[in-house]
């Protein structure tokens, strides 16, 4: 009796370790806010009544996309995972899981979220593809060669919200550009910031993604340069408000957060500390899904 329950605990334990394994290959809390953002785009752009039957549609397909090119990433990444503290415990990484099985996950999961994605429209089905193209194949090899990997991958973390807009309505407008661009600025200060903080991890893995001077030692530059992306916010912001989609109490939240966002950024780039960078980047996280609620309860 004693045995077939330690057997039954073994099993159970294998089934929960792969169930995290899965958690790790896909990014799971990560790929959920990238879901949230193009699910909040969806109901801002969207016109008439909500179909919850489309918002499940669309969260799946950008789940499973999503997943898919963390999944390659990791492929991808197997042996430069291992050298950083923050990635090694990954199931590539750290040989519980093998890249046959990865990559077939990674497929299966491209196929069936871009086919859900392409129940919307061509556009829908098309961003999706093309983010995971250019995260998986385009910025995760550019990562290890220049800083300009940053700008690279921005495209991809910023398409979620197009996708969004383009499965609300259709096509491509400048809503959908808008909160495209929104999304796309918001990425510098957020990754400056993670980037200096994990800036020797990055560097024993052989990454290259953050600017370094002669002596290679952080680029105190790049605060700056978060400063003006965040700055670079504030107008974008108020682009749904000329629009007519949103009123004007939104405008008044979504230029504070830009502003606050700018305000931390200057900090971090005249400080330069890394008090001022985990105040940078906490502050990003609530950046995005502050400016989004408030623009989608202004607009109901």
């Amino acid at each position: 009796m004693q045995t077939t329950k330690a057997v039954e605990q073994k099993v159970w334990a294998l089934a929960l370790q792969k169930v995290q394994d899965y958690k790790m290959l896909v990014k799971f809390r990560l790929t959920l806010t990238v879901v949230f953002s193009s699910v909040m785009a969806f109901l801002i752009a969207l016109s008439g009544p909500v179909n919850w039957l489309a918002i499940g549609i669309l969260a799946s397909g950008g789940f499973l996309v999503t997943g898919a090119a963390n999944a390659l990433n990791q492929v991808l990444e197997k042996d430069f995972d291992k050298l950083m503290k923050r990635t090694a415990g990954r199931p590539l990484a750290a040989g519980r899981m093998s890249i046959s099985e990865a990559v077939i996950a990674a497929g299966f999961m491209s196929l069936f979220g871009i086919t859900l994605l392409a129940l919307f429209n061509p556009w829908a089905a098309f961003f999706g593809t093309l983010a995971l193209v250019i995260y998986a194949f385009l910025y995760t090899p550019v990562k290890r060669l220049s800083p300009s990997a940053v700008a690279i991958g921005a495209v991809p973390g910023a398409l979620p919200t197009l996708i969004g807009c383009v499965a609300a309505q259709g096509e491509i407008t400048f809503l959908g550009l808008s909160l495209f661009a929104l999304q796309f600025l918001w990425q510098f200060p957020h990754f400056w910031s993670i980037g200096w903080l994990g800036f020797e991890d990055y560097a024993n893995a052989g990454y290259k993604l953050m600017p370094t001077n002669r002596q290679g030692e952080r680029d105190r530059r790049i605060g700056l340069q978060a400063f003006l992306y965040a700055i670079f916010l504030v107008p974008v912001s108020l682009i749904p408000y000329m629009l007519e989609v949103s009123g004007w109490a939104s405008a008044i939240v979504v230029v504070a957060m830009g502003l606050g966002y700018a305000l931390f950024a200057w900090n971090f780039y005249r400080a330069g500390t890394r008090k001022s960078a985990l105040q940078l980047m906490f502050f990003s996280f609530a950046y995005i899904p502050v400016s989004l609620v408030v623009l989608l309860a202004d607009k109901i």
